[in-house]
């Protein structure tokens, strides 16, 4: 069952270890199949080096066990809410990578402070609100996608793939696992080239609205000039 798209998932989770973004067993990808509305996740514990294809677990969109002998990733939860909140989603990574994490425990947005933020986030990376001890004691992962969702609200995810939970680390999401690999390496370029930036000027300036909107459009949407 969904034999390519766990292949596509196992080679994200790898690929999150390749990009130095997870150690140990830390974080997860996965991806999902809208048609059938099922979601392949990595399992939950299991280290990188040994993971297989045949190791990832496919889940219904109510988290409940499809396919596959493991149990799936902690945050089987929060990936499922992304899926169902923001609909071009068709992949979401979790890490706990080290710049957006900083950023997260700080609980501090991460400003776009140049052109290689602009060239894949359409503003400022967003921070949760920190989750209440009722929200912590009840269903945790679930909460935490709910903490997203909020955020969002006046946000377009497809224009922002990505945010920090407040106190805990950022998420990412893409068209499809891979890309969402892809926007979480960015995610945490831009957080440690922010630091950076505030380590040198620590009352440095936005990018212009002008500026933003150039690299931003330049290679996202129907005027998009960038590449072949």
């Amino acid at each position: 069952m969904l034999e390519r798209l766990k292949e596509e998932v196992l080679a994200a989770n790898l690929d999150l270890v390749k990009h130095g973004l997870v150690i140990h067993t830390w974080g997860n990808c996965s991806g999902i199949d809208r048609e059938q509305g099922l979601v392949v996740i990595k399992p939950s514990g299991v280290p990188y080096s040994e993971m297989r294809a045949e190791d990832m677990v496919v889940t219904d969109m109510d988290g409940e066990i499809v396919e596959g002998s493991k149990k799936p990733s902690s945050d089987l939860g929060t990936h499922l809410l992304l899926y169902t909140a923001f609909e071009n989603v068709g992949g979401v990574v979790h890490t706990h990578s080290e710049y957006a994490t900083a950023w997260s425990q700080a609980a501090r947005p991460i400003p776009p402070f140049g052109t290689t933020h602009a060239d894949y986030f359409y503003g400022a990376i967003p921070v949760t609100e920190e989750l209440s001890t009722f929200e912590i004691k009840g269903d945790y992962v679930h909460n935490t996608g709910l903490a997203i969702t909020r955020r969002f609200r006046t946000l377009d995810p497809d224009a922002i793939p990505g945010v920090l939970v407040a106190g805990h680390a950022p998420f990412a999401w893409g068209t499809d696992a891979h890309d969402a690999v892809h926007n979480a390496v960015v995610l945490e370029a831009v957080a440690k080239m922010a630091w950076v930036t505030l380590q040198i000027n620590p009352n440095a300036k936005q990018v212009s609205q002008s500026l933003l909107d150039r690299h931003y459009f330049r290679k996202h949407g129907e005027n998009a000039t960038y590449g072949q």
